[in-house]
């Protein structure tokens, strides 16, 4: 579950990295004394939505590990 989750955020982090890009190119003309590149700016964020999607995914899979194998089946 965890592995799963981290492995979509992680192809979602590349494409929306690769859309901030794109999306600075073009807005740059619009912009006054910013710098529509600012790699400072894209780490925090990356950083920031990558321990959100690990905290999202972690809580899940920890409840689940707590639940006996058996009782979840008889539950089915």
């Amino acid at each position: 579950m965890l592995r799963e989750g981290i492995g979509l955020a992680a192809v979602g982090l590349s494409v929306g990295l690769l859309l901030a890009f794109i999306a600075g190119r073009l807005a740059s003309g619009f912009l006054l004394n910013v710098k529509p590149l600012d790699p400072l700016a894209f780490a925090l964020v990356t950083l920031l939505l990558g321990l959100a999607v690990l905290v999202a995914c972690f809580i899940p899979a920890r409840r689940a590990t707590k639940v006996d194998p058996m009782e979840a089946l008889r539950y089915e």
